[in-house]
């Protein structure tokens, strides 16, 4: 890769998001090659400008930047390290971009494998699901090298609206996304507690989901109050101290009163029980000896 010579790009892996992410890529102009076990998906991506590669050994001599998007970490070896693999023809200075969501070590070991060849790899999983691919507004979060990180800047823009470098460490990228999904699904099942609360009080609970849809747009949702550097207890002199014990006041008072009604309908709330116990502590405000929520 020179300034004289574009980015030529590659992509394995079409599926749901890597479909639609390899579509959004293929209008960059130093090219993008593609492969996959379904010949429908790549003519879908071939339809919008991009070459088929006949095997990934094919892909990787005619690619610098190579994004993966396959199911787990077996895949992800296999279509780096396998026989005829990505690493079988890559030349010194290609880029791997590793975007389904693998462990870290698994990130870890296969950039090492890679660096003996003078290949980069980093992992640089994505949130946004198949909505964020179509519309361009994936959030990848990279970890890896700086400079490697600067030169995905300029592509990845056409699928990404938000390209993060978490670490210079590769794996960091998927302990991001991690900590992102830790939220996302403890939300999910706290969100069945809220309708099992509602719809035992006979609430409409697709009415209720409208609201927190609405409300979220607005507020940020639990992001919200993602504001601090540190998970550290806050000193009553800090900045955030007087809106984090507001935070606290309003969440444990709400939480109690809905409990209260899980109590009246018979309905069974432990993550509400865990919420009222560690807000405090977890947003940095415990209360002090002899205070109670």
């Amino acid at each position: 890769m020179t300034e004289e010579t574009p980015i030529r790009l590659g992509y394995v892996g079409l599926g749901n998001i890597g479909g639609p992410m390899a579509g959004s890529l293929a209008a960059w102009p130093g090219g993008l090659t593609v492969f996959d076990l379904s010949e429908e998906a790549i003519a879908k991506v071939v339809d919008k400008g991009a070459k088929a590669a006949g095997s990934l050994a094919e892909l990787a001599s005619a690619a610098d930047i190579i994004g993966i998007c396959v199911l787990n970490d077996e895949q992800v070896r296999s279509v780096v390290t396998g026989a005829d693999g990505l690493l079988s023809t890559a030349r010194p200075g290609t880029i791997i971009t590793v975007h389904s969501t693998i462990g870290p070590d698994t990130a870890i070991d296969l950039a090492k494998q890679c660096a003996e060849r003078d290949v980069i790899l980093l992992d640089a999983p994505i949130s946004g699901g198949a909505m964020g691919a179509a519309s361009g507004r994936l959030a990848i979060m990279v970890g890896g090298p700086r400079d490697a990180y600067e030169k995905l800047k300029e592509p990845f823009r056409l699928t990404s609206d938000m390209l993060v470098h978490a670490g210079a460490e590769v794996g960091a990228g998927t302990k991001m996304k991690l900590a992102r999904n830790l939220l996302h699904f403890i939300s999910f099942t706290a969100t069945t507690e809220a309708a099992r609360l509602a719809e035992a009080a006979g609430l409409d609970i697709t009415k209720l989901g409208r609201v927190v849809r609405h409300t979220d747009a607005i507020t940020g949702g639990a992001g919200a109050i993602m504001l601090r550097e540190t998970t550290a207890t806050l000193d009553a002199d800090d900045p955030w101290y007087g809106i984090f014990t507001g935070v606290r006041t309003l969440g444990e008072k709400d939480l109690s009163l809905a409990l209260a009604l899980a109590d009246d309908l018979g309905v069974d709330l432990p993550l509400g029980q865990i919420a009222l116990r560690e807000l405090a502590p977890g947003l940095g405000v415990p209360h002090l000896e002899g205070e109670t929520a």
